[in-house]
């Protein structure tokens, strides 16, 4: 099994792949002591070509690489395609287009959600692939012929796949489905990382809009800390410790210190300055900037009712169309559209809105109910039409 570590073999490969009009990819990576992902292996099919290049090579230029996945005669056919995604757009500042993530499709198609390879190998084509160099270290050389042949199973099985799923899509007419989804997954804001934005990761509760001003300018510094030092955002400050320093805005290295998250070393540091000076931006800020805290007031009787109206009928309508529930609509968008007609959730955008939002709108208006119809819950029209859940 060759592995390409020249450039002039990869534009050979590139070439050849460019004929096809789809090809399968996937690439193996690492990023656990980096905030970056470093790129390790990329593997690549189409018709009577396999190819697996070694981007870790001395001198190798992926040129021919980038250029193919801009290519837009050739598919790119991707399986969970978004860190793939993210590594390219990172290197290259292109996203491949067009795409075909095997995983939406699979989702669209009713394999349940965020349905694994491995899973879809063995119910498509009934094989199991051999798991054992799954947690390789991919930087790693040489590697071995087991470790080569586990990384290129994962687009040569991907072939077969990719022309079911694409199949089923054309027999069921929800082609325009995945064309959204992917419309997302192409979108360069879908990659783009912006500090001011890193506040909202969190999932940590503040006590105060000062404390959440502070934990705006504090993510914002750790963000923009991370991508220049090329390091995970917890080996810069951890979570818990913005979350610490927020709510008790130090004024100072002594009250730094006492703080239960941070260490004695750390307030010693020059990124201890740089804290405190985050701190300071965080207090002084313009109220306005800082958006009001959600008090998590628990909902009326009347707004759980609806609620669980449209969980049932969620429920009722992903498994009379073999959709996960998920990919329609989250418990979040359901208590969103409860409140309001016109809430800004995909569940009331597009081919969701056809399948599930509008009838969902209806039934919170009392235009629909719900009822046991034949074994099985349907929307039923209060007027006497009977209308599939």
């Amino acid at each position: 099994m060759e592995v390409i570590t020249e450039s002039k073999k990869l534009k050979q490969a590139c070439d050849a792949l460019s004929r096809n009009d789809h090809i399968t990819v996937d690439t193996e990576f690492v990023r656990e002591t980096t905030f970056w992902p470093v790129l390790c292996l990329i593997q690549m099919a189409g018709d009577g070509i396999e190819v697996i290049v070694d981007p870790l090579a001395d001198g190798i230029d992926l040129a021919p690489f980038f250029k193919l996945m801009g290519d837009e005669a050739v598919v790119k056919v991707f399986h969970a395609a978004r860190q793939d995604v993210e590594i390219i757009y990172h290197l290259a500042s292109i996203i491949p287009h067009p795409i075909f993530d095997t995983q939406v499709a699979a989702m669209v198609c009713g394999f349940g959600e965020s349905v694994s390879y491995s899973k879809l190998v063995a119910r498509l084509l009934k094989e199991e692939i051999d798991k054992t160099s799954q947690f390789t270290d991919w930087r790693h050389r040489p590697l071995s012929k087991r470790q080569l042949t586990y990384a290129l199973a994962d687009v040569t099985h991907l072939r077969p796949i990719y022309e079911h799923l694409a199949n089923e899509l054309e027999r069921s007419g929800r082609s325009h489905w995945l064309a959204e989804e992917m419309s997302v997954l192409t979108a360069p804001a879908t990659y783009e990382s912006h500090p001011e934005n890193a506040w909202r990761r969190l999932k940590l509760r503040v006590k105060s809009r000062k404390s959440l001003a502070i934990m705006m300018e504090l993510a914002a510094w750790r963000e923009t800390e991370a991508q220049n030092r090329n390091l995970p955002r917890s080996r810069v400050i951890k979570d818990d410790a913005i979350y610490d320093i927020a709510n008790q805005a130090p004024a100072d290295k002594r009250q730094l210190v006492k703080l239960r998250t941070i260490h004695e070393g750390f307030a010693r540091s020059e990124r201890a300055n740089a804290v405190l000076a985050a701190v300071e931006r965080g207090l002084a800020r313009d109220p306005k900037s800082v958006p009001p805290l959600k008090r998590g007031t628990p909902p009326t009787p009347r707004t759980t009712a609806i609620v669980e109206l449209l969980r049932v009928h969620l429920k009722a309508t992903a498994a009379h169309h073999g959709v996960a529930t998920k990919m329609i609509a989250t418990a979040d968008e359901l208590e969103r559209i409860a409140l309001e007609d016109s809430a800004d959730v995909q569940a009331l955008k597009g081919w969701r809105r056809e399948l599930f939002g509008e009838s969902a709108l209806a039934l919170k208006r009392g235009e629909l109910a719900l009822a046991m119809v034949d074994g099985g819950v349907q929307a039923v029209s209060l007027k006497g039409s009977k209308q599939e859940a």
